[in-house]
């Protein structure tokens, strides 16, 4: 016989689900400002993307034997996000979302655009921690090389992978597009309208 759901008064934060509203898209695209400032306007908390500091920190090209240190060192900073959302908001009516700067699902995308194929626990984990919202970021700004990223041509093509992963999912998705600040007004939009129930 299934438990039963705990009482309020026995709920306690680990019980509390963690909505979590993803930006995400191809190199260049504004994702790390967008995350950044919607967190700030939503006063939750955001999770930076792994891959960024994980290929800052190794100083070198990537191969596809970094593709499992960098899924497992990105599940590892969203539970440290979960957690501390948990601690900071699970006890609120109407919490904020948790705001996560990409997810497994970019990572799935750059292991098959960059090797050809990716390890199948990434790709199911991807899809069993696939977030409430994707933000998906478009293309119509302009290319800053930082030394993470290198392939300015393949822009259209990763953005097309995007699009096709997340379909696949079956993620909910809501372009963003425009300036910085036209993307947070839609991005906020996107979340309200979410928050809503669509």
């Amino acid at each position: 016989m299934p438990a039963s759901p705990p009482d309020d008064e026995d709920r306690t934060a680990a019980d509390v689900r963690v909505p979590r509203i993803v930006v995400t898209g191809s190199e260049s695209t504004g994702k790390t400002t967008l995350a950044g400032w919607l967190a700030q306007s939503l006063a939750t908390i955001w999770v930076p993307e792994h891959s960024r500091a994980y290929a800052e920190r190794v100083n070198r090209s990537l191969t596809a034997s970094d593709v499992e240190p960098i899924a497992s060192g990105q599940l590892r900073d969203e539970e440290a996000g979960i957690a501390a959302w948990r601690a900071r908001f699970a006890a609120q009516e109407a919490p904020p979302p948790l705001i996560l700067d990409t997810d497994l699902v970019s990572t799935t995308v750059y292991a098959e655009h960059y090797y050809g194929s990716c390890p199948a626990w990434i790709m199911s984990a991807a899809r069993a921690r696939l977030g409430d919202l994707y933000l998906l970021c478009a293309t119509d700004v302009v290319w800053v090389a930082d030394g993470v990223r290198d392939r300015e041509d393949e822009r259209a093509v990763l953005d097309a992978a995007f699009r096709a992963r997340l379909r696949d999912v079956g993620a909910d998705v809501e372009e963003v597009s425009g300036s910085s600040p036209q993307r947070l007004a839609q991005a906020l939009a996107a979340v309200d309208r979410w928050a809503r129930g669509g």
